[in-house]
């Protein structure tokens, strides 16, 4: 490769490094920050996956079955946190109520997921949940 055509290369590795160490990377021409997190695998693994949870029976604290997980829902930005869908009343599939609950308020241990304090009636009342188009 002669020198001339070498140039344009080197100035682009020239210019990806000095965009690299001021810690901006560019997509489509506008500038992204970097920004990583160290996250202990270890611990992360031991936690709780989205595909076990839905179709989980939810019981109370009297181990009454309340409802069932339909889905989890991070909030847009992730600024209010994971909400649990859950289902409520209805048979086979039809005619039940879907509710958002923080996900937080959920209590899992043993395998078995409950909201202590809830009841049917009790989350029958709350909003119904319905997902966007």
């Amino acid at each position: 490769m002669g020198s001339t055509q070498a140039r344009p290369l080197l100035a682009a590795a020239l210019l990806l490094g000095t965009l690299a160490s001021q810690g901006n990377a560019y997509a489509q021409g506008a500038p992204q920050s970097i920004t990583e997190r160290r996250t202990d695998v270890v611990q992360l693994a031991s936690g709780y996956r989205a595909s076990k949870l839905a179709g989980a029976d939810v019981f109370n604290k009297n181990k009454d079955t309340i409802g069932t997980v339909d889905d989890l829902i991070v909030s847009p930005g992730g600024d209010r946190g994971t909400y649990a869908i859950l289902s409520v009343g209805g048979f086979l599939g039809l005619g039940k109520h879907l509710v958002a609950v923080p996900f937080n308020d959920l209590q899992i241990t043993n395998r078995r997921v409950v909201l202590p304090e809830a009841t049917k009636k009790s989350l029958e009342a709350l909003p119904e949940f319905k997902y966007a188009d």
